[in-house]
C-alpha cells in the first residue's frame, strides 16, 4: 500500500520518542567534547566517562536525558525547548535514585562516611521564548515557606543555545554548535513549509555545509523523524500554553464581570437600607421588608453608621 508524505511523517513521529539531542551526545566521543566545553576541561580520553542515565527514571513515566561520572564528579545534563521552573525538581528525584543505584550494598548506617560524587546540574535551552544567556533555577523556589534559611537547595544552570546566545560555548563544542544552527534551520523554514519539508531540507543543507554531517548522513532516518516529532510536540506545548491563557483570561473576565455585578447589587442594597434607617425602621423591620438576613442588614447599618461618623 502506498504510504503518503503526511502519513508516513505521522507514522514516524509514533516510532521516535527520543530526542536527537541525547542521541547526539551518548557518543562519548561527544558527551566528552561537550564537557570539556561546559566545565573548561582539557579531557581527551572518552573512556574516563561513565555514562549512568537514568532510563525510566522514580516517579517518572521519561528518562534523564545524560548523566555521567568523570573525575569523581557526576555531571546531570538536560536538554529543553520548552522552560520549566520544575526542574530542580526534577533533578533532586534522578539525583536521589543514581545515589541509591550508587551505594548499592553499603551501609548507610555505618560509622565510615561513604563517598559520592558530588553533583552538578546543567540544562542546555533552545526554546522559542525568549531566555538569557545564563540563568540559575533553584529548588528552594518551589517550597511554600519563602524567606527562610533552608536545609536543602539544589542549583541548576540553564545555558541557552540558540544561535546568537553563548558563543563562547557553541565554539568551544562544535557539535553544540552544529545541533544549534541544525534547530534554527528546521525552525526557520517551517515558517514557510510543512515541517516534513522543513527538515528534508535542513539536513540536504547541513550535510552539505558540514553541520552534523557525519550524524546526520549516519542517522538520516532517525534525525528526520526525531526532529519531526520535536516540532510538533514544541507547537502542542505552545498551543496548549495559549490555550491555557485564553482560557485563563476569559475566565478573569467572567469572574470579573460576577464580582462587579455583586458589587453593584451590594451598593444598591445598601443604598435602600439607608433610606429605611431614616424612615425610623428598626433593623428587623428592614430585613423582614427587603427579604434580607437580620445578620446581614445589622452588618450594612454598622458600616452606614461608620460613615455616617
Amino acid at each position: 500500500m502506498c504510504m503518503t508524505k503526511q502519513t508516513e511523517d505521522k507514522s514516524v513521529k509514533r516510532d521516535y520518542k527520543s530526542r536527537m539531542f541525547t542521541m547526539i551526545f551518548r557518543d562519548k566521543k561527544e558527551l566528552l567534547q561537550l564537557y570539556n566545553a561546559v566545565a573548561q576541561r582539557n579531557y581527551d580520553n572518552p573512556e574516563l566517562l561513565t555514562i549512568n542515565t537514568l532510563e525510566n527514571a522514580i516517579y517518572m513515566s521519561m528518562q534523564n536525558d545524560l548523566s555521567f561520572v568523570i573525575d569523581s564528579r557526576l555531571s546531570l545534563y538536560e536538554h529543553q525547548s520548552t522552560y520549566n521552573p520544575n526542574l530542580p525538581l526534577r533533578f533532586l528525584l534522578y539525583l536521589s535514585d543514581l545515589y541509591q543505584k550508587m551505594i548499592t550494598g553499603r551501609n548507610v548506617y555505618g560509622t565510615k562516611i561513604i563517598q559520592i560524587p558530588a553533583p552538578k546540574f546543567i540544562v542546555f535551552y533552545n526554546g522559542k521564548e525568549e531566555r538569557p544567556e545564563k540563568e540559575v533555577i533553584k529548588l528552594s523556589d518551589s517550597y511554600v515557606t519563602q524567606g527562610e534559611e533552608v536545609s536543602l537547595e539544589l542549583l541548576v544552570d540553564v545555558l541557552n543555545i540558540n544561535v546568537g546566545h553563548n558563543k563562547k560555548l557553541l565554539q568551544a563544542c562544535k557539535t553544540l554548535g552544529d545541533y544549534s544552527e541544525y534547530v534554527y534551520r528546521v525552525r526557520e523554514y517551517a515558517k514557510e513549509m510543512s515541517i516534513g519539508e522543513a527538515v528534508d531540507r535542513a539536513i540536504d543543507e547541513c550535510i552539505k555545509d558540514n553541520i552534523l554531517r557525519e550524524f546526520l548522513e549516519r542517522n538520516r532516518t532517525e534525525a528526520r523523524a526525531m526532529s519531526i516529532y520535536e516540532y510538533d510536540q514544541e507547537e502542542h506545548i505552545r498551543l496548549e500554553r495559549e490555550d491555557a491563557f485564553a482560557d485563563g483570561h476569559k475566565l478573569g473576565r467572567e469572574e470579573g464581570r460576577e464580582e462587579g455585578r455583586k458589587l453593584g447589587e451590594y451598593k444598591k442594597l445598601k443604598e435602600l437600607v439607608a433610606k429605611k434607617v431614616e424612615k425610623g425602621l428598626t433593623v428587623p423591620e428592614i430585613a423582614e421588608v427587603l427579604e434580607e438576613s437580620v445578620g446581614r442588614i445589622q452588618d450594612i447599618v454598622e458600616e452606614l453608621g461608620k460613615r455616617m461618623i
